[in-house]
């Protein structure tokens, strides 16, 4: 219909999170698309924006490939993707900034959390700890949208601080927020990262079993890939000779 009325620029904005969509389902084919509409990729997509200077589609693209790497545990293209993001932010106006910022925040905090755990890089820390700032006043706003994002950001930010007892409790508080608010997705990321963080504490029986449940909930959500990935890394926790025993 958006074709036929031609709102090409909704299209292609429908089209990058199609993309996502797919890249988390791993099957395309499952959603019903209409065989005359021609699919582009999110690079190709990227091309159209920078050609006709559509800043919205540009964000749009680049929000999306944030969510699908976060997700995927891609941290790096994470980071690359918000350098890319910070230079096409500068032409949007200021209401398409305060809506859609959050989404920016919460993926590259969680990312650079992580990388900063693995590096020990003092620059991945502070992104991780402007995160954790920007998101609290977001909750002021919002507890229902934002709590459970800032419970598992901080969650993080504990572990990387070697704070295990309050990394333990913000991880559930997120787990509890998410499922709470209805944020299946985002209960299904908090259990995952929990379990990671229980694996390499070597509490590995109780991180397996938040690894499962994770599993559980990227299923229900219908991100099969994604589960799909869940399950190969306990396949590498498993393994006979491995680092995590």
């Amino acid at each position: 219909q958006m074709a036929k009325h031609k709102r090409i620029g909704v299209l292609h904005s429908v089209m990058s999170y199609f993309d996502a969509v797919t890249d988390l389902i791993g099957n395309g084919d499952s959603c019903s698309i209409d065989a005359r509409i021609e699919m582009k990729t999110n690079k190709e997509l990227y091309q159209i924006a920078e050609h006709t200077h559509n800043i919205y589609l540009m964000h749009q693209v680049i929000i999306n490939q944030m969510n699908v790497y976060c997700y995927f545990r891609e941290y790096l293209c994470v980071t690359d993707l918000a350098e890319k993001y910070r230079r096409v932010h500068t032409g949007m106006n200021t209401g398409t900034k305060r809506v859609l910022d959050f989404y920016f925040v919460f993926f590259e905090g969680i990312s650079a959390l992580c990388l900063a755990r693995d590096t020990k890089q003092e620059t991945w820390r502070k992104i991780g700890e402007k995160s954790v700032r920007t998101m609290i006043q977001l909750a002021e706003y919002s507890t229902w949208n934002f709590e459970n994002k800032l419970s598992l950001l901080q969650a993080e930010l504990h572990y990387l601080n070697h704070r295990h007892t309050m990394a333990e409790l913000s991880y559930q508080a997120a787990i509890v927020s998410a499922h709470d608010h209805k944020f299946f997705h985002e209960e299904a990321l908090a259990h995952e990262l929990y379990g990671i963080y229980l694996v390499e504490n070597k509490i590995v029986v109780k991180g397996m079993g938040q690894l499962q449940m994770s599993i559980d909930k990227y299923n229900t959500w219908g991100a099969t890939k994604k589960a799909d990935a869940v399950k190969d890394f306990i396949h590498l926790v498993n393994q006979p000779v491995n680092l995590w025993k």
